[in-house]
């Protein structure tokens, strides 16, 4: 859907655009509301266990030897390619930013990017990170959340992974309206994409150890990644304390949305 919007005329990608937002909120609107006092609300749990096997079956033949192969890699060529993934990110987080009326985090990531972008070389160094300049992450699913929209029901997405219904309607307005779109050449978003999937077996090479131990060692490793994702997003939205200080492999960071 993305390459189809990017290839149409600008008055019939803007009433294309229109379409995508009137489908996201009639989605949204059926959101299936949780059972009082449930720790999760997983009615689709039979087709979601289906696409968790699919993911599984992707991490097994593609995204667990990827992450091996990276992290042979030193970290200095693994850093850069890192840096720039982040870096083509920090527009989208803007936008978002300014939706939640959130000026502290549109102000640090519009300085990361200008910074980073110059200095940094194109992004793939982070002298804003050096003088304290850490990235505020957010997304649109947190701007539906900021907007009081309800979590929904848990979701295991196809590719992307785990979700819910207000976070899988994010995840589509955040792939059709990304700012970098309308500024990059076709040559910047090809390695802005480039970058992003190789950040993912990165990601995945450095935590080679608690992201096997949770998807191949667990008795039900659905319901572990359930549980996980769910305190983890919940804790990213101030919705809940942290569970532990363990890394959480079923983070943002670590999620099969790089593939976007």
């Amino acid at each position: 859907m993305l390459i189809v919007s990017m290839c149409l005329p600008l008055s019939v990608k803007i009433n294309f655009r229109k379409s995508c937002v009137i489908i996201a909120l009639v989605l949204q609107s059926a959101c299936t509301a949780p059972t009082p006092d449930a720790k999760f609300n997983d009615p689709y749990e039979a087709s979601n266990r289906t696409n968790y096997d699919l993911l599984i079956s992707i991490d097994r033949s593609i995204l667990r030897p990827a992450g091996q192969l990276a992290s042979a890699f030193p970290t200095e060529v693994t850093g850069r390619v890192a840096s720039f993934a982040d870096t083509v990110g920090l527009p989208s987080m803007v936008a978002n930013g300014l939706l939640q009326g959130d000026v502290v985090g549109v102000g640090v990531n519009t300085m990361r990017f200008l910074i980073n972008t110059t200095v940094g070389i194109g992004g793939t160094f982070d002298p804003a990170g050096a003088i304290g300049l850490v990235e505020e992450t957010t997304d649109f699913g947190e701007t539906l959340a900021v907007w009081g929209v309800a979590e929904g029901a848990y979701l295991v997405l196809p590719v992307f992974g785990p979700s819910t219904e207000r976070d899988a309607v994010g995840t589509l307005i955040d792939m059709l309206f990304n700012p970098l779109q309308s500024v990059g050449t076709a040559a910047q978003l090809d390695y802005a994409m480039d970058a992003r999937v190789a950040n993912l077996a990165i990601s995945r090479g450095a935590f080679m150890d608690t992201i096997d131990g949770v998807l191949y060692n667990s008795a039900d490793s659905y319901a572990v990644a359930r549980m996980a994702y769910l305190q983890n997003r919940r804790f990213e939205l101030g919705l809940e304390p942290p569970v532990s200080d363990e890394i959480d492999p079923f983070s943002n960071e670590f999620s099969l949305e790089g593939f976007e």
